[in-house]
């Protein structure tokens, strides 16, 4: 590993050869270190990343995964990516060689996580990044198993703390909102249950008041200072939902009151900072419990479940991948079910 001088500059540079990922004989040639041992590092580290097995530093392998991921996933995707595994993954591994990671590694880093007193949803979301890592390396880097696996998960996929308001709750609410943007964005939420990233990406395009549907069919979200519309967030997301006369008049009577307005205009150019600061500012003056944003989704879902729609029909209107995320994520909300069936049987026998 031969590293050389730049005597005009005085740093140091490194040259040398590599077969790339198909097999081509390429040269690589790196320059401006300071320190002549950087110089061999890099030239170490990046020889690693060609070579199709696991005697590599995390952070190499990191480096490989969120590469590959760049291709593959939605930039705010990949931005929530970075910013778990760089400050909840790799701060605890960075300096460890993958092939040394072992399960008793994993379970110690988990218990510092856990006593850090995270919620339960994101102890699972940082076990999954570390988890997809690692299979990562299994696919294409030749591991032989994964450490994640055998320590076992952390965290829990669905919250127990998942609030909802009622109908009459959500009515107290609204009454106390006196700026009509953001009470037709509280609206539109509530009877529909869209994701706010949807809602935040709908124009006038997307709204057809003679059908009374509303048109998912992109999401939208800030990023590093950003405007970025996206693919909605699965392929079941793409949906039309149908809205009630009430919902339409709303909507019909606060765009009649816009002064000029284009058909691809977003109906709600703010942000999702905007509408938490909304939701703050108006449970305060109305006294209803404050919720997350996202919980106006839940809120619609638990109104048709109460309302007895069956579970495929929420699904769809929710824009759920597989009924089964409907129904894990909503079972709690159907008490009691065994003894109706049971009552019903009792009425035939």
């Amino acid at each position: 590993m031969p590293i050389y001088k730049d005597e005009k500059r005085n740093t140091y540079y490194c040259s040398f050869y590599y077969k790339d990922w198909t097999g081509v004989r390429k040269k690589k040639k790196k320059e401006g270190f300071r320190k002549e041992s950087d110089a061999k590092l890099f030239e170490r580290e990046f020889l690693s990343k060609q070579q199709n097995d696991c005697d590599m530093s995390f952070k190499n392998l990191v480096e490989l995964y969120l590469e590959d991921a760049a291709a593959k996933v939605r930039a705010t995707t990949l931005d929530n990516k970075k910013y778990v595994i760089n400050l909840k993954v790799l701060p605890y591994f960075e300096k460890l060689n993958v092939n040394e990671i072992t399960p008793n590694h994993i379970r110690q880093w988990q218990n510092k996580l856990i006593k850090k007193g995270y919620s339960q949803t994101y102890l699972r979301t940082i076990n999954n990044q570390l988890s997809a890592i690692f299979n990562f390396a299994i696919k294409y880097y030749n591991l032989g198993s994964s450490p994640a696996l055998k320590a076992g998960s952390m965290g829990k996929k669905n919250a127990e703390d998942m609030q909802f308001w009622t109908v009459e709750e959500f009515k107290k609410f609204i009454s106390f909102n006196d700026k009509p943007i953001s009470e037709l964005a509280f609206k539109v939420l509530f009877w529909t249950g869209m994701r706010s990233g949807e809602l935040l990406a709908l124009t006038w395009r997307d709204v057809n008041l003679d059908s009374k549907t509303i048109n998912i069919n992109k999401s939208y979200t800030r990023l590093n200072g950003q405007d970025i519309i996206n693919s909605p967030k699965t392929p079941k997301s793409k949906r039309k939902i149908s809205i009630s006369d009430a919902l339409c008049e709303d909507i019909k009577s606060y765009r009649d009151k816009l002064y000029d307005y284009k058909l691809s205009d977003r109906i709600f150019a703010f942000t999702k900072f905007f509408l938490k600061h909304e939701m703050v500012r108006v449970c305060k003056k109305s006294g209803v419990k404050e919720i997350r944003i996202h919980d106006l989704r839940h809120s619609h879902a638990s109104l048709l479940i109460e309302l007895g729609f069956t579970p495929l029909l929420i699904s769809e209107r929710l824009g759920h991948e597989k009924v089964e995320t409907t129904l894990n994520t909503y079972s709690h909300l159907y008490p009691n079910k065994g003894d109706i069936v049971a009552n019903k049987l009792n009425d035939l026998y």
